[in-house]
């Protein structure tokens, strides 16, 4: 269900241009793109295939889930687990600003922020439907668009917890989703096998 509304259309549109000013960029069907705009892109893409009648808040969720994500790099941050969860709850909370600054720029309500802020930061995750349902077309994105450019730079054995990891973290019509995938042979043979237990 498409969103008419000037306000959010502005909205959509400030979080191109925040993400467009991504100096990384990203080649993809023959043509050269800023990498976070791609990405929000290709969010927003999923969304309305995996649900075409999401709200307004996860619409403008799924579309500022990485704004301007180059701001904050990993490598601002120690090497390990404890640095990778700093770097990440950092970031959510950075997104979540952000997004809500645009938004109350065009106009949006402090309640519509609230969602939409809580939403980025994945609150609730499996107990909100909304946002296990971002987290499933983060998930999704992921498999279809990244994880075969991933593959190349970890082992087996480390691509097949980190797939075991983000199948825990989707719901079953998100299974369903990405197993109905077209993914390269080598990738899915590793998705096999990882489901099958390792």
């Amino acid at each position: 269900m498409p969103i008419d509304s000037p306000r959010f259309q502005q909205a959509i549109a400030r979080f191109d241009a925040a993400n467009a000013a991504d100096p990384n960029r990203e080649f993809w069907q023959g043509a050269e793109y800023p990498k976070e705009l791609l990405y929000s892109q290709r969010m927003a893409g999923w969304l309305q295939r995996f649900a075409p009648d999401a709200s307004e808040a996860l619409r403008l969720a799924v579309a500022a889930q990485h704004i301007r994500r180059w701001e904050s790099p990993r490598r601002d941050y120690p090497e390990g687990k404890a640095g990778y969860k700093a770097w990440r709850s950092n970031l959510a909370r950075f997104h979540a600003e952000t997004a809500g600054e645009i938004l109350a720029d065009v106009g949006y309500d402090a309640a519509t922020i609230r969602r939409v802020q809580g939403l980025i930061r994945k609150e609730h995750l499996k107990r909100d439907a909304e946002a296990q349902c971002l987290e499933d077309v983060a998930c999704l994105v992921f498999l279809e668009s990244y994880f075969a450019d991933f593959s190349q730079k970890h082992d087996e054995a480390k691509l097949i917890d980190i797939l075991q990891k983000t199948w825990k973290k989707m719901s079953p019509a998100g299974h369903a989703a990405a197993l109905g995938l077209a993914l390269p042979a080598g990738t899915r043979e590793i998705v096999e096998k990882a489901l099958a237990g390792g």
